[in-house]
């Protein structure tokens, strides 16, 4: 292929489809003539409501306005997660997306909160490593609001198949073209890994110069044709189901997911404008599905407003998310269970990396394989931080529990687990997601209590420690009573229309 790339096709629609076609006609809309193929008869997975900030970065590249989004998915403000009975039952902890305390240039905030634990100077509230953060103090409060100064770092839980609406929308509006129809054939060259069109059941032919997967977890492009490899994490990863369903809101929604843990996996419960998500993510091996299904209503509030749907998948990546002419994103490129809301952050990924290394004429081999290092160190990076929830923990009441305990985990995580054990430092590598708060929150809360902390914490007295960390604290509780109702910002900011 050595003519220009004019045309796209994007196999599937849904969040990865629709994301993809909105961030392509956006940016070079005026050169190619894109289409994306879905068919009505084909549903999507479409549970995953839970975002990171980083979903703040994407809009502004596309121009969508937060109040505009907000109120076409119905979605409201995300400080965090708060973890409940991870690290033993009847615990709880909170990752917030902000920073902690004031860091020394030599030292994170951690050091001196882990001096001032040692001297005996924490008690209480104090205590509480997550006291320290504007994010955890709001979230606790039920806060939120937007402001020139001490404004919380946040994201969105939002109506995942609203959102596909919304950015089909917008793509329509740029020129994409979609087609409906159910893919019946994929005519390719799979020795050298070439597409060159789509047959629909209707007998129309869709040719392209570039294909995009985002079948989900079929990945009919990428696997069933290309028949490139699945690399299976489940030896890390126990988790294989997701049971979930829909409820009614009742009370105010609170600005964060809860994440609760149960003897066989985990429940998310992540409250939007108009209605509630919940589901519970298990491992087969450990539970069946009835048990895990009434597990998921013994916790629910509010009426069920959905028929419950169970989920299969398997934890892991695409050994090649890009091969030829064919870019798998989402669901078709890998998939790690939504424990820290990264599924549309690693599609956020493979679409701003595809805009990076738009192939002008042939699709160059090194940009391929650049691509495919850059999304295998993302997953890698993802998976580490989710394996960590489950390995790190006090809990020994359940086999699923004992397992994760026990199990061997990647070099990668166990180097950073043995580094903060031994001297509380973490070290953030360029790129990564997930910067050092992130790990010192979650190791923390997980129960690991580094052996030591970092000298320059030991230059102050026990007064001025005491003194310091009052201080960090209070700053962080009176910037987050400033704050108003997260309700009332909903009202006024982005409230959706009645239906």
């Amino acid at each position: 292929m050595n003519h220009a790339i004019r045309r796209v096709v994007i196999a599937g629609g849904g969040t990865a489809g629709w994301m993809v076609a909105a961030a392509l006609s956006k940016t070079l809309g005026r050169l190619l003539d894109i289409r994306l193929v879905e068919s009505d008869e084909i549903g999507t997975v479409g549970v995953g409501e839970a975002t990171i900030p980083s979903l703040q970065t994407f809009h502004a590249l596309l121009g969508l306005d937060e109040r505009e989004f907000m109120a076409a998915t119905q979605a409201t403000f995300k400080l965090g997660i708060r973890f409940e009975h991870w690290r033993a039952p009847g615990t709880a902890y909170f990752h917030g997306f902000g920073t902690t305390g004031q860091d020394h240039w030599t030292a994170g905030f951690q050091h001196f909160w882990l001096a001032g634990r040692a001297r005996g100077l924490l008690a209480g509230e104090a205590a509480d490593y997550g006291a320290y953060a504007l994010e955890a103090q709001a979230a606790a409060l039920g806060r939120f609001g937007h402001g020139p100064d001490d404004s919380p770092r946040y994201a969105y839980h939002l109506d995942a198949t609203r959102y596909a609406r919304l950015l089909r929308r917008v793509s329509e509006a740029r020129g994409v073209q979609r087609l409906e129809g159910r893919i019946a054939e994929v005519l390719a060259d799979t020795a050298t890994g070439t597409i060159r069109a789509l047959r629909l059941a209707s007998g129309a032919l869709v040719e392209g110069d570039l294909f995009v997967d985002c079948t989900g977890f079929r990945g009919l492009l990428i696997g069933e044709t290309l028949k490139v490899g699945y690399e299976d994490w489940s030896h890390w990863l126990f988790n294989d189901s997701a049971v979930a369903l829909q409820t009614a809101s009742v009370g105010e929604p609170m600005p964060y997911t809860r994440a609760i843990a149960h003897g066989f996996g985990w429940q998310w419960r992540i409250p939007l404008q108009h209605r509630v998500g919940n589901g519970l993510v298990y491992a087969s091996r450990h539970v069946d599905d009835t048990t895990a299904l009434a597990a998921l209503r013994g916790g629910l509030q509010g009426e069920e407003l959905t028929t419950p749907r169970v989920l299969r998948f398997r934890p892991g990546q695409r050994v090649e998310a890009w091969r030829g002419n064919c870019v798998a994103v989402g669901l078709a490129g890998g998939f790690l269970e939504p424990l820290e809301s990264t599924s549309i952050y690693l599609i956020q990924r493979a679409v701003i990396r595809l805009l990076q290394m738009f192939p002008r004429q042939a699709v160059a081999a090194a940009d391929v394989a650049e691509f495919n290092r850059q999304m295998r160190a993302d997953f890698e990076h993802v998976r580490d931080f989710i394996v960590l929830h489950f390995h790190v923990t006090g809990r020994t009441d359940t086999p699923y529990w004992q397992a994760c305990r026990e199990m061997s985990v990647p070099p990668t995580l166990r180097h950073r687990l043995e580094l903060f054990r031994e001297t509380a430092r973490v070290f953030r590598v360029d790129g990564e997601l997930f910067a050092e708060n992130s790990w010192v929150q979650v190791m923390l809360g997980q129960g690991l209590v580094p052996a030591q902390h970092h000298p320059v914490a030991d230059l102050m007295d026990d007064a001025e420690l005491a003194g310091f960390l009052q201080q960090q604290r209070v700053a962080a509780g009176r910037a987050a009573q400033a704050l108003p109702r997260h309700a009332a910002t909903l009202q006024h900011w982005c409230a959706a229309p009645r239906e």
